[in-house]
């Protein structure tokens, strides 16, 4: 569907935001960048989630000063806290009760720097995510599954974990690790893709 017109590197381990990118047909490098990602002390989520995709973008550029890279980072919250990866199979099952019958916010920073051009664009789009009340035994067979233990928020939109959402009210790209829409419109705004006639 598009083409990619300049050097495209994704600063992510993260098959799924890879494989948003391959669906579209765009050529890039992926080049995970390793960085510290504790928050610091009192940071906000959305801020937190910016940081580590501009920290995680900024290690790559550094390296390929001509190419363009996309860094990403997607942070779980809910009461102002970030919920990360669960230790094990009894804190995601902690997390999931966390969750259960609420709403909760799924905000991922992005972060498009190259520093030949001297661009540094960085945000944070925030989706709400409602979830079902399932009791424990139903919350306990999914964790035995395996898919939440290396899931921020021990689930996974994308896969099992879609049965605990009632309802997304924003992009749902975005609760899976990109913002697809917001991402195409800046790699367009900035002429580094185009459709394929």
């Amino acid at each position: 569907m598009f083409t990619a017109l300049k050097p495209l590197i994704l600063a992510s381990a993260s098959p799924r935001r890879q494989q948003f990118l391959r669906d579209f047909g765009l050529h890039f490098t992926c080049l995970p960048a390793e960085i510290d990602e504790t928050p610091l002390a009192g940071e906000q989520p959305a801020a937190f989630a910016r940081r580590m995709a501009a920290e995680k973008a900024g290690v790559i550029a550094a390296q390929h000063p001509a190419s363009w890279v996309i860094g990403a980072d997607t942070v779980v919250t809910i009461d102002g806290q970030i919920i990360g990866k669960p230790a094990d199979a009894a804190h995601a099952l902690e997390i999931l009760r966390t969750l259960r019958g609420r709403t909760h916010q799924v905000i991922t920073g992005m972060a498009l720097l190259c520093q030949r051009e001297g661009c540094a664009e960085i945000l944070a789009e925030s989706s709400e995510v409602a979830f079902a009340a399932f009791s424990d035994e139903v919350l306990a067979a999914y964790i035995r599954t395996g898919e939440p233990l290396d899931k921020a928020g021990a689930y996974g939109i994308q896969a099992k974990g879609a049965f605990l959402v009632e309802s997304v009210r924003g992009s749902c790209s975005n609760v899976i690790g990109l913002p697809l829409s917001t991402c195409l419109a800046l790699l367009l705004r900035h002429g580094l893709i185009a459709p394929k006639p």
